[in-house]
């Protein structure tokens, strides 16, 4: 083999090299692409978890100011229940303090 085919031979490997990498590259584009409706479901995909978020967010809102009333109501409902026990309280020693005085 002389230099010319020894040029040309190595010149056609290359080149087929080069083909054998061009369609690799081709092929594995094609297979890995994203079509347009692969992006379109994942924006709706994207905006259902954006209205699940507020929803969420809306609901956690919700839940903290109910749960501030209702601790709000039972502060008052034990402050009640203290005065109206002070009171009973207040009438037993008062009920005592009558028999007492009529049993004397």
């Amino acid at each position: 083999m002389n230099r010319t085919e020894f040029i040309i031979a190595t010149a056609i490997i290359l080149f087929v090299a080069f083909l054998l990498g061009w369609f690799s590259n081709w092929l594995i584009n094609r297979f890995t692409r994203v079509s347009k409706a692969d992006i379109g479901e994942l924006d709706k995909m994207a905006q259902s978890l954006h209205e699940a978020e507020e929803t969420r967010d809306q609901a956690i809102t919700y839940l903290q100011q109910r749960e501030a009333e209702m601790t709000n109501q039972l502060t008052q409902t034990e402050a009640e229940l203290r005065a109206a026990m002070d009171g009973l309280r207040d009438a037993r020693r008062e009920a005592e303090e009558l028999r007492a005085r009529v049993d004397l």
